[in-house]
């Protein structure tokens, strides 16, 4: 089946964007070529978006720059904005008060990606950074192949290379919503990780400490308005530093009984509670505007501002190196399996 492929609209800078819609047994998806963003996902059966998105452009360059999208080459916060890599420093436009978030107006979630390949159930989106770009060395090619997997599963495999040393910690930034509704503190979570990283008061991390005893113990289902503010990376369980492979991460249950379980190679997963979400009012996929708390980001990652934490794993991508990351998203309705077929699911 060849892939539908429309053109969704233009940028202010006069950019073309191209939207890809897959569909695979249960599943029907959306993707912009701008930032490879995931801007709508459907299950059958179920008759509301499962993330957050926009059918206005507009809305991705102003309230939504990284809603879905593939963020990088630096993932999360990076302190100062600044880097030295093989002697040489590197200076990033801070864009969170004094830090980088995301790579800032930069990243990757701000430029359009060309369509490599695609069918009917898969696409492959590919980016080229020249040296310098996003504050970073090295001519860096970078991908993401989303792929559905039947009955309901969608795959995202996220790859970069580079000419020159340089750093690399590509994450995807979707927010989910399971049940149609305006707030999502009616979903369960668990997050398969006994440790967690605190934040300082300008939201950079500190060394890993235990969950258990703290407001921060996912390690059982709890439901998000029990929850304390979130926006922490977890220490996600099993060997993932020894690259293992896939392994169950979390699981989001919504009231409606829509799930999600999320699978990842990735040692980290970032959580964020979507409390500023609404502060620059947008109009969401259902019709309505999207106030605080409308979507819950889970994002697989390394550990955020690793090259100021000796002791968190390394982002440095060396040149002629192949950086790779594996997702798996199994969407479900009812009582989800233990794990999904063919899943490693590893506690420690």
């Amino acid at each position: 089946m060849s892939a539908d492929i429309r053109r969704f609209g233009t940028t202010s800078s006069g950019q073309e964007v191209r939207a890809v819609t897959l569909r695979a047994d249960e599943l029907t998806l959306r993707l912009l070529t701008l930032g490879a963003t995931l801007q709508d996902l459907r299950l059958a059966g179920t008759p509301w978006p499962l993330i957050l998105g926009a059918e206005s452009l507009r809305a991705y360059e102003t309230a939504l720059p990284w809603c879905g999208a593939v963020v990088g080459p630096v993932a999360n916060r990076l302190a100062q904005g600044r880097i030295t890599i093989a002697g040489e420093l590197w200076q990033g436009l801070p864009n969170d008060g004094e830090h980088l978030l995301h790579s800032g107006a930069a990243g990757v979630s701000q430029q359009i990606w060309e369509i490599e390949a695609a069918t009917g159930s898969e696409v492959t989106f590919r980016l080229s950074l020249p040296h310098g770009a996003a504050a970073l060395p090295g001519n860096r090619v970078i991908r993401a192949h989303y792929r559905i997997e039947p009955p309901a599963t969608l795959a995202l495999t996220l790859s970069a290379t580079s000419d020159a040393e340089t750093l690399m910690n590509l994450a995807h930034h979707p927010y989910w919503t399971l049940d149609g509704r305006p707030d999502t503190r009616g979903h369960r979570l668990e997050v398969a990780a006994s440790h967690y990283l605190p934040t300082d008061a300008e939201n950079l991390p500190r060394a890993p400490v235990p969950v258990a005893g703290t407001g921060h113990d996912l390690r059982a289902p709890r439901l998000l308005s029990d929850l304390p503010p979130l926006d922490h990376n977890y220490c996600l369980d099993g060997d993932c530093l020894e690259g293992a492979g896939l392994r169950v991460a979390a699981r989001l249950t919504g009231a409606s009984g829509v799930g999600l379980v999320l699978e990842t190679d990735a040692p980290g997963l970032q959580v964020y509670d979507g409390r500023a979400i609404g502060a620059v009012p947008v109009i969401g996929l259902t019709g309505a505007p999207y106030g605080p708390y409308a979507g819950l980001a889970l994002e697989p990652q390394m550990w955020p501002d690793a090259p100021n934490h000796k002791d968190f794993p390394a982002i440095t991508l060396a040149p002629g190196a192949l950086w790779r990351q594996e997702t798996r998203l199994h969407l479900h309705r009812g009582a989800p399996e233990a794990a999904p077929a063919g899943a490693a699911a590893r506690r420690a």
